[in-house]
């Protein structure tokens, strides 16, 4: 039973929209409403807000130190495969460090591109595992922790990107991706899929051909990017000023 679960050559495939795919999805929404509805609880005590950053932290080390020792254990380490280059590995390590630091650019960047990567990651897995594989719960709860990170520093830690954040974002992920292209055509992988889509089903199916898809990815990151910060600030800064100036309007009349 033990092998089975780690077994990287019989395991079950993974099925998109399954009852496991599904719950996980649920799991993520728990978690993300637990993680709001106790944010002022945590502003309070810095001894829970530790905890919570530093289990973050804990659990983003574990589920990468796993995988690649699963990687040598069942000797499926590929150069052309398993090197930390796709985006949410990516974004994996930088939320480590973003934790650990509290760096604001690299909160900048995690918000829109760590919580847009692994959200997209989630709803259309390129997994080839399914339930109860190790990589089905490794892949999961990595993804899960790097959502919860920079939603973390935002709602407990009080950050917040700009709209120049959306600029500055684009402008790292061009730069990622030109360095990992290259490393791409060196070795004959496709790390970030710049060279050819995934094999399972995934948003890119709907963008057209290569290289098409990858200017399409470009408007589609930019347009998500816009409506993240749009819903999550632009519109509540609007709403408090709108309160604001009804405010102040009553007691001029008043």
């Amino acid at each position: 039973m033990i092998l089975s679960f780690f077994d990287a050559r019989q395991a079950p495939d993974f099925l998109m929209f399954s009852a496991p795919h599904l719950l996980s999805l649920l799991l993520l929404s728990a978690l993300v409403l637990a993680l709001y509805l106790s944010r002022r609880q945590l502003r309070k005590k810095n001894t829970l807000r530790l905890a919570v950053r530093y289990g973050l932290i804990t659990l983003l080390i574990l589920c990468e130190a796993s995988l690649n020792i699963w990687y040598f254990a069942e000797d499926v380490w590929d150069i052309r495969y398993t090197l930390p280059l796709e985006l949410c590995t990516i974004t994996l390590l930088l939320s480590i460090l973003m934790l650990w630091t509290r760096k604001r650019w690299l909160y900048e960047f995690l918000w829109f591109a760590g919580i847009g990567g692994a959200l997209q990651a989630f709803l259309t897995p390129n997994l080839a595992y399914g339930f109860p594989h190790f990589r089905f719960f490794q892949f999961f709860i990595a993804h899960s922790a790097i959502i919860l990170a920079p939603l973390y520093m935002t709602w407990v830690e009080g950050y917040r990107p700009t709209w120049k954040s959306i600029g500055k974002t684009m402008v790292f992920l061009n730069v990622l991706a030109l360095a990992v292209g290259l490393l791409n055509a060196a070795v004959g992988a496709n790390y970030m899929f710049l060279l050819h889509k995934p094999d399972t089903p995934s948003v890119l199916d709907w963008l057209g051909p290569y290289p098409l898809y990858l200017l399409a990815e470009e408007g589609i990151a930019l347009f998500l990017f816009v409506v993240m910060y749009g819903l999550f600030f632009a519109l509540g800064d609007y709403i408090k000023k709108r309160r604001k100036a009804a405010g102040d309007t009553y007691q001029e009349r008043a």
